[in-house]
């Protein structure tokens, strides 16, 4: 029993202080996390970190996986009450949309920032940022291949084109709702995707 106790206490502390690490890194990165600084801000001194994460490496990998974590609970995990295939991917983009503009991630999209920090620094970190990100693709691109499949894109479309598209227009979004504080930028990413899928094919209606 003191046993499993200390485990659920460990447990909650962990998440506390990767809750804390999460919304630090999308504002300042990966790199500016520190253990010190943690225990300023997360209810655990900096030798309990330090005996959860081992290291520095340790801390942003287990910050990354936790990103990965509210990045599907935000965004994919409610997507999937849409039927597979078109249906899905508008509501994907609605609901990046609006993970976005919620500010899910106190500095914007978690992996925009640190895709920017790691893009040409091999490592572990780094290994885990494209994972997340292909996973993503993946995911995306395979939900417009099943709408190809279903004739509610036109046959021959690229799904990996159409992904990369859509992530163009969606980054775009986050990165000018960051810098100009304008939220019109995300009704016109909206209109820019409607426009793309419909170049594609879509019915107009199924984009409502």
């Amino acid at each position: 029993m003191t046993t499993d106790l200390r485990r659920v206490r460990g447990d909650r502390t962990r998440r506390a202080v990767l809750d804390q690490a999460v919304q630090d890194a999308s504002v300042n990165g990966l790199d500016a996390l520190s253990l010190g600084g943690l225990a300023a801000s997360a209810p655990v001194n900096k030798s309990a970190i330090a005996g959860l994460f081992g290291s520095k490496e340790g801390l942003q990998l287990a910050v990354v996986a936790r990103a990965r974590e509210v990045y599907a609970e935000s965004v994919i995990v409610p997507a999937r009450g849409a039927e597979r295939g078109l249906a899905r991917v508008w509501e994907l983009v609605s609901r990046w949309i609006d993970y976005s503009r919620r500010r899910v991630f106190r500095g914007g999209c978690f992996f925009r920032t640190v895709e920017i920090e790691f893009d040409m620094r091999p490592g572990p970190v780094r290994d885990a940022v494209v994972e997340a990100q292909a996973e993503w693709d993946g995911y995306l691109a395979h939900q417009v291949a099943v709408a190809v499949e279903a004739g509610e894109l036109s046959a021959g479309t690229d799904p990996q084109q159409v992904a990369f598209e859509v992530n163009a227009l969606l980054n775009a979004a986050n990165d000018r709702s960051l810098l100009l504080g304008d939220d019109r930028v995300y009704a016109r990413t909206r209109a820019a995707v409607r426009t793309l899928l419909e170049a594609r094919g879509a019915d107009p209606a199924a984009l409502r």
